[in-house]
């Protein structure tokens, strides 16, 4: 018997199922496999567009790989292609060209859309989110027709990385952010001054002010900040990322107060009292529980999106599987500056009223001795209670993504502050100190 799988959306949680399905299908019975998707790329690296605009390579090649790749595969491939509805009950999604298609398994990995203000303005000219291959070549073309001012609302990962490409330019770029400080939803107060004074020189920072209009005679030309009128040629509104489930809502699939798709553990959705058997979902359109706090949220990062995918593809292939709550470890190249981020924030366990201690630590990723050094800061975030650690932060130029990776496995095992201190590490001139970072932090939290 032939099942039919049928994937709707063709960003990094769809393809990962698809690739994952198309390799293990030779150990089962045979499929169908049908991926629709709205972009006309097969496989596009949305994340490496701030680095295209950078300079460092084109956005041409970030089209990983091309829908003829799949199509010769077997496999139904449709690009262009917009969903229209979801029948849950006789199985089957209708898209933009009047079919029905129908499936025995459907994988919902619509992802997410810009959150957009609801100000004045944000239809000109020369106003743009920075989402796909389209939005990249936009803006690249702005910044190449040599504008003078730039204006970018939101100071998380997108919108800092998307200002050095800017800068890199020679424009003049101001970032708004309403909150106090920049990177707020991955790193506390005191780490992210380190990388406000990384940028100072290449951007300039308002922050607590809202953006309340965006001018312009069809194109932009300037945006008003609390009462001040700054000049704008360019606008990147970087706000966040909201999930993409106005399709999956008209089906009457529940979401929940993230906004995200609600699941169980093996990733089925859920309508009305029950989960769907045969209907799954995963990637940034989802809800997930956080592994420390034990509420839902949102992790939309293409690493979750690919241990998603492997649950899926099993539960699929008749393999049980079950996705287990969520770390959400982060790390991001800033102008050189390296930042990483796992397990909560201080604020965030305030909100949930977790009683914390956190220990600081400044140190060398290397011996004292060793050329090519670099300073590394390293806050550690430690639950009152059981001194387990629950949170980590960390900014370097070198080495940021191996100890969050480490961490992140700390958290997981529920290690505790004295358990890092007294832990075995290896030590090499040339790649470590003999007192790692990591137990320096862990050594203050105790005090």
């Amino acid at each position: 018997m032939v099942k039919k799988v049928v994937i709707l959306g063709g960003g990094a949680a769809g393809i990962d199922v698809l690739e994952l399905l198309h390799r293990g299908k030779e150990d089962t019975e045979k499929m169908e496999l049908t991926l629709i998707k709205k972009e006309k790329e097969g496989f596009f690296s949305t994340c490496g567009l701030p680095f295209a605009l950078q300079g460092m390579y084109s956005i041409k090649e970030l089209e990983l790989i091309e829908p003829k790749f799949y199509i010769d595969k077997g496999v139904d491939f449709r690009t262009g292609t917009e969903v229209t509805g979801i029948n849950l009950g006789d199985g089957y999604v209708s898209v933009d060209t009047g079919e029905d298609i129908k499936y025995d398994y459907l994988v919902i990995a619509t992802g997410s859309k810009p959150f957009i203000p609801p100000i004045e303005g944000t239809n000109l000219e020369g106003v743009y989110t920075l989402t796909g291959k389209e939005d990249g070549e936009r803006i690249e073309a702005a910044m190449n027709a040599n504008p003078g001012n730039a204006l970018i609302i939101g100071a998380g990962l997108i919108g800092l990385q998307t200002a050095v490409a800017f800068s890199k330019k020679g424009i003049k770029t101001t970032i708004v952010e309403t909150l106090p400080y920049p990177l707020p939803t991955i790193l506390d107060a005191d780490m992210t001054s380190i990388v406000q004074k990384w940028l100072h020189k290449e951007v300039t920072f308002i922050f607590g002010k809202p953006v309340s209009a965006i001018k312009g005679n069809q194109q932009v030309s300037a945006v008003i900040v609390g009462e001040e009128e700054i000049p704008a040629d360019i606008v990147l509104i970087a706000a966040g990322m909201r999930p993409n489930v106005d399709i999956a809502m008209k089906a009457g699939i529940e979401t929940g107060e993230s906004r995200g798709i609600v699941t169980d553990r093996s990733l089925h959705v859920k309508k009305g009292k029950s989960y769907l058997d045969n209907v799954y979902a995963l990637g940034d359109c989802v809800e997930v529980l956080d592994a420390v706090t034990s509420r839902p949220r949102l992790s939309q990062l293409a690493s979750t999106a690919l241990i998603q995918a492997r649950v899926v593809a099993n539960n699929i292939l008749g393999i049980s599987s079950s996705y287990e709550p969520c770390l959400s470890p982060t790390v991001a190249a800033i102008s050189g500056l390296q930042v990483g981020s796992v397990g909560v924030i201080s604020e965030t366990a305030r909100r949930y009223g977790i009683k914390i201690k956190t220990g600081n630590a400044i140190k060398y990723t290397k011996a004292r001795f060793f050329p090519g050094r670099k300073l590394i800061i390293v806050k550690l975030i430690f639950e009152v209670d059981t001194a387990k650690l629950i949170g980590a932060q960390i900014i370097s130029e070198e080495t940021v993504a191996e100890r969050i990776n480490e961490l992140t496995l700390a958290i997981k095992a529920g290690i505790t502050a004295n358990e890092i201190c007294m832990r075995e590490r290896c030590f090499e001139p040339s790649l470590t100190m003999v007192e790692d970072v990591i137990v320096d932090a862990a050594v203050k939290a105790l005090m």
